[in-house]
């Protein structure tokens, strides 16, 4: 029995969840395709028909997994009625949501997964999307005149810079009150710098 279109997207999407669950428990060595196959209710050979290898499944969790975070972070970032608003969103949420993505965090911390090509592309890309956020909240922030920013490239390398190095030991800390905490402290120095006016 041929499958429609719609069918095999069902069927591809379902091995993806499957897999997300796998990889996120086991990490990307120690998963095999044995594993996604019997998660997913199918046969080995049936999972070959949708991808190639093991690695093709990861790409493209950790895709979806990208991708659920940026509508989220867009989200969050739209909402906010103010750049300064905005800024506690994009970071907030970016954390919360890496905590929750265990297969897109691991894509960007561990080493090992840079000898893939695509994982390297989907960092670039992803970064780029941050700063380009990142970006668009200053510049909202320069032309309502909340920001003061002498160099918009660097304060926003800057700031991603910053989000990426807190990440690691955010991402390991379980109460969320305690990261929102960090989060406004972070801002406060963002806003308003150390030195005494």
């Amino acid at each position: 029995m041929e499958l429609t279109t719609h069918q095999e997207t069902d069927v591809r999407q379902n091995i993806i969840n499957a897999a997300r669950e796998i990889f996120a428990r086991y990490g990307f060595r120690k998963t095999t395709m044995d594993e996604i196959a019997r998660a997913a209710r199918k046969g080995k050979s049936s999972l070959y028909h949708y991808f190639k290898s093991k690695e093709e499944v990861f790409q493209a969790v950790v895709e979806q997994e990208a991708a659920e975070v940026k509508a989220e972070i867009n989200r969050a970032v739209a909402a906010g009625r103010t750049p300064e608003e905005k800024f506690r969103a994009y970071v907030l949420t970016r954390m919360t949501a890496l905590q929750r993505v265990a297969n897109f965090f691991r894509a960007f911390k561990d080493e090992y997964l840079e000898s893939y090509s695509f994982i390297e592309q989907l960092r670039e890309s992803y970064n780029q999307y941050e700063i380009a956020t990142i970006t668009s909240i200053l510049r909202e922030g320069m032309a309502k005149k909340v920001f003061a920013v002498k160099d918009l490239e660097l304060t926003a390398y800057t700031i991603f810079i910053a989000a990426k190095g807190l990440e690691y030991s955010w991402a390991l800390e379980s109460d969320r009150k305690k990261i929102e905490t960090n989060i406004d402290c972070m801002l406060d120095i963002l806003f308003y710098g150390l030195v005494r006016k």
